[in-house]
């Protein structure tokens, strides 16, 4: 596949370091700064490319005429819905003014970074008549949601959607006093028995643990499993005592994340969110119904003590510092915050600092990926996860084809030829979710979800689901 990605920041970076790794892509990249690019070309295998990316002549040279996919990921919103204007005027029109994409069947997707909700909700705003943008990516909203989720259940360091928000993977580290601990994998059906729930995966001291029935769970792996959305709370209580519910939650920085998780939590928690700009405060304290604003310092000792840190449940720190997130989130934790999470772009910190005293590092350009990737997988594909830092994945796929005439549709889940550390965990049909057993049969039009404990084996999935909807 042929994508163009504009924009080399830390969200463009990360999308062109997962996509630069699948053979099957081939990938420029576009950016102003120079030095941005020469890192990437000695670290990836990728064409780059110095100019404004919404430049005509700048789209041309890219090859923007046969690229199969544009994702527009600068800092602008305007220039990216430009940019995906350009690309479409320019060169999708000619192509259908030509007969080139109706004799080919070759179109262009155009994928751009919109942060602005004036944009997002503006209704028939992107289309072909209007700005020609098939699919729109938040950063913001997808952080907020993510974060949304952990404080929703305590004691998770990883909560994904699939099947529209039925079935949910979740990620917790086992603890001492779980009834699983020290005890096969196949005692847990035994323990919940009229619980639909599946182990996808364990990670013991980073190294994958094969999750069969003999499996036996030590303290701190860390267990993936599959679940109904009500029955969540019950699988994780085999693993781990249950935390109370969140009720009190301070975030560090009223940026837009921070902005957006005070609103999504402040009609079911008790927020409290701590700005430097005084400007910037009012503003939040005006948009905000019940929510605290304060104007400080998130990093002053004085202040969080003031606010009571010792018995609060949940500290975020997402300003726009790396640094002042950490430290902040360290010190909240060290004052006696229950739980602390912060914000790190680089995702190589996230797995330094989820080492020491913070609980969760939480990644945006991590989080973006999956969406991004949705909508390069082949087969249809209808949601894409990436998981521990990008080294694994979890996806959600339909299956279309006949019996006979398909490498999955009338096979049993034991007679599919998934590559090694592969596994289907879960199967939603007509609105049911099922557990993916050994002898469940697969039918056309069902969800398959997947785990891929090695991402590099993504290649062999997309075949085998590319050939059922061929």
């Amino acid at each position: 596949m042929k994508i163009i990605i504009l924009g080399a920041g830390q969200v463009g970076s990360t999308a062109a370091w997962h996509l630069a790794r699948e053979e099957a892509n081939d990938v420029t990249i576009v950016d102003r700064d120079p030095a941005i690019l020469r890192e990437l070309q000695d670290r990836l295998d990728v064409r780059t490319l110095i100019g404004d990316a919404s430049y005509p002549d700048v789209l041309e040279r890219a090859g923007a005429a046969t690229a199969d996919m544009l994702i527009a990921l600068t800092s602008s919103d305007e220039i990216n819905m430009v940019a995906c204007q350009v690309a479409y005027s320019l060169f999708e029109r000619k192509k259908r003014r030509d007969g080139d994409e109706a004799r080919t069947g070759h179109r262009m997707t155009r994928i751009a970074r919109v942060r602005a909700a004036a944009y997002t909700r503006a209704e028939g705003l992107f289309m072909d008549e209007g700005i020609p943008v098939d699919f729109c990516v938040s950063p913001e909203e997808l952080v907020t949601r993510y974060i949304e989720q952990l404080i929703h259940y305590p004691g998770a360091f990883q909560v994904l959607d699939f099947a529209d928000g039925q079935v949910r993977l979740v990620g917790a580290r086992a603890r001492r006093g779980g009834p699983l601990v020290g005890r096969e994998l196949r005692q847990i059906a035994r323990d919940i028995p009229d619980i639909e729930t599946r182990i996808a995966a364990i990670y013991r001291q980073g190294q994958p643990v094969s999750p069969e029935g003999n499996a036996v769970i030590e303290e701190n792996d860390e267990v993936f499993f599959i679940a109904a959305r009500q029955d969540i709370r019950l699988v994780m209580s085999e693993l781990r005592r249950l935390d109370e519910p969140v009720r009190s939650v301070i975030i560090a920085g009223g940026g837009n994340i921070g902005l957006r998780l005070a609103a999504a939590l402040e009609q079911t928690n008790h927020v409290k969110i701590i700005e430097r700009s005084r400007e910037r405060a009012q503003m939040i304290a005006e948009r905000l119904e019940r929510a605290i604003v304060l104007h400080g310092d998130a990093a002053d000792e004085e202040l969080l003590l003031e606010e009571n840190i010792d018995s609060t449940d949940v500290f975020v720190a997402l300003t726009n510092a790396e640094e002042v997130n950490i430290l902040s989130a360290m010190l909240a934790k060290q004052l006696g915050c229950r739980k602390v999470m912060a914000l790190i772009n680089r995702p190589s910190y996230a797995d330094l600092i989820e080492s020491g005293t913070i609980d969760v590092g939480i990644s945006p350009p991590q989080i973006t990926i999956g969406a991004l990737l949705t909508h390069v997988r082949r087969g249809d594909m209808v949601r894409v996860h990436t998981l521990r830092r990008g080294r694994a994945e979890a996806l959600e796929a339909v299956v279309h084809g006949t019996e006979g005439h398909s490498k999955v549709v009338g096979r049993q889940v034991d007679q599919i030829k998934l590559p090694p550390g592969a596994s289907i965990s879960a199967i939603l049909r007509d609105g049911r979710v099922m557990q993916a057993h050994h002898d469940t049969v697969v039918k056309d039009e069902d969800h398959i979800i997947l785990f891929l404990a090695d991402r590099r084996q993504i290649e062999q999935v997309e075949r085998l689901f590319q050939g059922a909807a061929g």
